[in-house]
């Protein structure tokens, strides 16, 4: 029997009713489960092969496949189609084995009746409590495809929110990556041969050239030691990383305080804050369900333990914009926002357009922090190479000078 579930990709080519030739990638149990589903979406196969597993590594889910699936339901549903006859064309048209894989899984649960928010929910590792929690006010309330959109807009929304601040950080840690790499060549190979050089010059050597052939030395003495102990610290690291919350709270905390980085990682939490906010509220969730969702969603523990904060007092019948008050974590013109959202009964629209105003200023910041960093950087680097450069020739321009 579980021989019998499993799934492969197939490969599949074929027609449409003009005839227009079409192929793709489609994951199933056999052959026939191929043909079956290619004459469900009125096409005709003329081709179908099982694509060899051995030496492909197994695609990744990302987040960018769970937005972009998003988007592709929530059009289809608004064009009109069926559910089930949804999934089987966004499913058809993936190129993510994985994602096929995923999506025939959730089409099956379907077809055996149950709900969309059901199935969704077997997986949480892909879909979490906002995601469902949406689906299934959009399942009740029979406006399922205005929800999709919804989520669709919010997870491309928080997406790039995410993409922006990792590609201001990635460049400066891959320049920096490159100095280290380049300075341990230096020292370990270059500085060695103008050592053996120097030790002819017969002549007392200059105070930074001792400097630099001191560290060479203590390198290439110790270099295992260094390599052990970066390793263990980087994998230390990442252990208590990603097993302890308290050391997630301090780093999250810590970062907060980081000057320019720490203001970037604030607003982008506001913005995750008010824009999940708004798309749980504007579909009917009830506040103190919605902000639970919303903690999680804030990619901040400082935050997310805030907005936990704010969910007990609000369940206590506190109003929200004294909450978050309470917080010290809110400009006061998100407060204010709130307080007039609270009052005209639009807080949906109030915390969207707080997002969007934030997520404009991330955008902002997150280009005068690369505008910035690049220069430093490069100076940076100019001086560390350089300088051990310079401290392998000042004893032959000290020679040439006594010449």
């Amino acid at each position: 029997m579980a021989e019998a579930a499993k799934q492969y990709p197939f490969a599949w080519q074929g027609k449409d009713q003009k005839g227009t030739l079409l192929k793709g990638t489609l994951v199933a149990v056999n052959e026939a489960a191929v043909r079956a589903t290619l004459r469900r979406q009125g096409l005709v196969p003329t081709q179908i092969r099982r694509k060899s597993t051995l030496f492909q590594p197994r695609a990744r889910i990302t987040t960018e496949d769970i937005a972009l699936f998003s988007r592709q339901l929530a059009t289809m549903m608004q064009a009109g189609i069926p559910l089930v006859q949804a999934f089987d064309i966004v499913s058809a048209g993936h190129e993510n084995p994985s994602m096929q894989k995923l999506l025939t899984a959730i089409k099956t649960d379907i077809e055996s009746g149950t709900t969309l928010a059901d199935a969704l929910a077997k997986h949480p590792l892909y879909f979490d409590d906002l995601f469902v929690n949406l689906v299934n006010s959009g399942e009740q309330s029979g406006a399922l495809e205005t929800l999709l959109d919804k989520i669709a807009t919010y997870k491309e929304k928080t997406e790039a929110i995410k993409k922006k601040i990792k590609k201001a950080l990635t460049y400066p840690a891959a320049v920096l990556v490159v100095a280290f790499i380049v300075t341990a060549i230096l020292l370990i190979f270059v500085i060695p041969q103008f050592e053996g050089i120097f030790q002819n010059f017969g002549a007392d050597l200059p105070a930074f050239t001792k400097f630099v052939i001191g560290i060479s030395v203590f390198v290439r003495t110790n270099g295992f030691f260094i390599v052990v102990a970066l390793v263990a610290a980087v994998s230390i690291f990442m252990y208590f990383k990603k097993r302890s919350r308290p050391f997630n709270h301090f780093l999250d905390r810590l970062i907060l305080k980081v000057p320019v980085v720490g203001d970037i990682i604030r607003k982008a939490s506001i913005a995750r804050f008010t824009r999940t906010l708004s798309t749980m509220f504007a579909a009917g969730v009830p506040l103190v369900e919605a902000l639970e969702s919303v903690a999680g969603a804030t990619g901040n523990i400082v935050y997310e333990k805030a907005t936990l904060e704010i969910r007990t007092e609000v369940a206590t019948g506190q109003r929200l914009q004294r909450a978050m008050e309470a917080t010290e974590l809110f400009p006061n013109m998100v407060i204010q926002m709130v307080a007039v959202g609270e009052e005209s009964g639009s807080l949906d629209e109030m915390c969207g357009k707080v997002a969007d105003f934030y997520e404009r200023d991330v955008d902002d910041a997150v280009d005068n922090l690369s505008s910035l960093l690049e220069p430093m950087i490069m100076a940076i680097l100019g001086v560390l190479v350089g300088g051990l450069v310079i401290a392998m020739y000042l004893p032959i321009f000290k020679l040439g000078a006594v010449v």
